[in-house]
């Protein structure tokens, strides 16, 4: 059977490639802790479900403007200019099923072959993917693990040129927790002018930062926000990754483009999802602040076990709620490691390259599970790297 290019080059996101290897050994009844996907182990916070419920029960399942309803794009403005110091207007805001809308569409309206697009290695699948379907040309930036996985500047000065049409950062970062300074910020945004080019600004992590850590926007700096689009959602804050509810920030004259896009495939996001994020919008953010000591709890927790190990190196992650820990000295590829630690220890956990090939000797692991998770992870995945280093 013959198909597009654009789908025959794309692969699978690991995460979930993983977590059906690990519930197909579950179903065999193996004790699998579950390390690999990104997602927050507490339920979606009552009174966000419950403004959901309702709007069902009142029969708010119908269609909406593409765009998503104003009195949510009219939040989520209020929201983001409060936090960011921005000045955003409805009419900027663009709401999707998720997150990954508003990364994929805006690539879909800005690049075209000939194209080149500047991105972390390692980072998020999608970025590659929605580069190679718009026609673009990726050019993966190594970060660095004594920058706190920030930019390699050097290498981002030489992949820089007139071709050069879109610059993708993610901070707090997946897979690696890494906060990119605002020195490393401004650098990029004073080239992002010289080369005329935008910035997508992945900040769906922006509110999971520890350490009293403030979180920069590139958005926020002067003359940023108008070629800069802003992606960001409810997944990760609110517990809400089944909702399938994000949104994009961007300049009204791309906001339009995008929206078309939004009308001929999914046509709108849920009526009620988008009333569940109203209510955690406007509604008190109380629980949502509660969570951040508690990651940063099992952060602390999972960072000095693995440090513990010998032969891992763990950097403290500034944010997301992820690890990233250096495997490099036991020689083997990330993805064997990785296997292993599943079907020997029952622990399931992602091979760094799985995120770009600067990911290789490096393991992925998700801390938004229990301490009681944490803990006994450790100490399998310690006995599987100690029996690892013994057969050296």
């Amino acid at each position: 059977m013959r198909f597009a290019k654009r789908v025959m080059e794309l692969e699978d996101e690991g995460a979930y490639t993983v977590l059906a290897r690990a519930q197909a050994l579950e179903a065999q009844g193996r004790d699998i802790i579950h390390l690999e996907i990104g997602q927050p182990d507490f339920q979606t916070f009552p009174h966000i479900a419950l403004a959901g419920i309702k709007a069902i029960a009142t029969g708010q399942t119908r269609y909406n403007p593409s765009a998503g309803l104003p009195a949510l794009r009219q939040a989520i403005a209020i929201e983001a200019s409060s936090r960011r110091g921005l000045e955003i207007r409805p009419a900027q805001v663009v709401v999707g099923p998720g997150a990954k809308p508003g990364l994929f569409f805006p690539t879909l309206a800005l690049i075209q072959p000939g194209d080149e697009v500047i991105f972390p290695d390692p980072g998020f699948p999608t970025y590659a993917a929605m580069i190679q379907v718009a026609g673009g040309t990726p050019r993966p930036v190594p970060l660095i693990e004594e920058k706190s996985f920030s930019f390699d500047l050097k290498a981002f000065d030489e992949l820089l040129n007139q071709r050069t049409r879109l610059i993708i950062l993610n901070s707090p970062g997946n897979p690696t927790g890494g906060v990119i300074p605002l020195a490393d910020l401004e650098y990029i945004a004073n080239r992002a002018h010289e080369y005329d080019c935008w910035v997508m600004s992945d900040e769906i992590y922006a509110r999971l930062a520890y350490d009293n850590l403030a979180v920069p926007s590139i958005a926020s700096l002067p003359d940023m926000l108008g070629r800069t689009v802003i992606v960001d959602g409810f997944s990760k804050t609110y517990a809400m990754t089944g909702w399938r509810l994000g949104y994009a920030i961007m300049p009204e004259t791309l906001a339009e483009r995008v929206n078309l896009l939004l009308t001929h495939s999914i046509g709108c996001t849920a009526t009620f999802t988008q009333m569940a994020g109203i209510e955690a919008l406007t509604a008190s953010q109380a629980m949502a602040e509660a969570v951040v000591p508690e990651y940063q709890r099992r952060r602390d927790r999972i960072v000095d076990g693995l440090n513990a190990i010998p032969g891992v190196h763990c950097q403290t992650p500034q944010g997301a709620f992820y690890v990233f820990p250096n495997i490099k000295s036991f020689g083997l590829p990330a993805r064997e490691l990785a296997r292993r630690l599943l079907d020997e220890a029952g622990v399931a956990v992602l091979p760094g390259d799985d995120f770009g090939q600067n990911g290789e000797g490096y393991l992925r692991l998700c801390y938004a599970t229990s301490m009681e998770n944490i803990d006994e992870a450790l100490v399998r995945v310690g006995k599987v790297l100690a029996d690892t280093r013994m057969a050296k």
